[in-house]
């Protein structure tokens, strides 16, 4: 397994695999529950640069030529500016306002999402790509990378905890109850 920067040419791709990771808070943005929908929208976002969900914040994992997995990673200190393009096509869509909750602050690379094709499910895909992006991200350029995890997804943040995430505080994201972890360089 080979993990990359993701190009233009994979946006359908990771849109499929971003939505298997935040369906639910997706459908919410949106204001409805289709798939079609939601993937397109996704879709037309990752084509494009300087939003959260561009390709340009993200990375993919490849192995025997076909896309695994995809993970989004951006400077939390851009949220504003990289949402803006996102509120405006939710607008123009789905015509709805886009107000949700900062999920991520200055002084963190945010996992937005990590979504791994269903058939590779289970193998450690998920685990190698986060140990990636702790080894880019933290060993390499010093960084803190955050993320948020479900309160009710007890499973996922046991596994963040096993590769050194550690809770640093709670907040709410479209109405759901998040907590919200980091890693951090212990070069600081």
């Amino acid at each position: 397994m080979i993990i990359r920067k993701a190009t233009v040419e994979d946006a359908k791709i990771i849109a499929d695999y971003i939505l298997l990771a935040m369906e639910d808070i997706l459908y919410t943005f949106i204001g409805e529950n289709s798939y079609e929908k939601a993937v397109n929208f996704l879709n037309c976002l990752i084509q494009e640069k300087g939003n959260q969900y561009s390709y340009e914040n993200c990375w993919v994992a490849e192995a025997n030529n076909e896309l695994i997995a995809a993970a989004l990673v951006y400077d939390g200190a851009r949220l504003r500016e990289l949402r803006k393009p996102v509120g405006r096509l939710i607008q123009k869509q789905f015509n709805r306002d886009f107000n949700p909750e900062d999920e991520t602050q200055a002084g963190e690379f945010y996992i937005d999402c990590v979504g791994v094709n269903p058939n590779q499910q289970g193998k450690g895909i998920g685990t190698q790509v986060f140990q990636f992006l702790i080894h880019e991200y933290v060993t390499k350029s010093g960084q803190t990378l955050g993320l948020l995890v479900d309160k009710n997804n007890p499973k996922a943040k046991q596994l963040y905890l096993k590769l050194g995430f550690e809770l640093i505080g709670e907040k709410m994201l479209v109405g759901k109850p998040m907590e919200h972890l980091q890693f951090r360089s212990n070069k600081r």
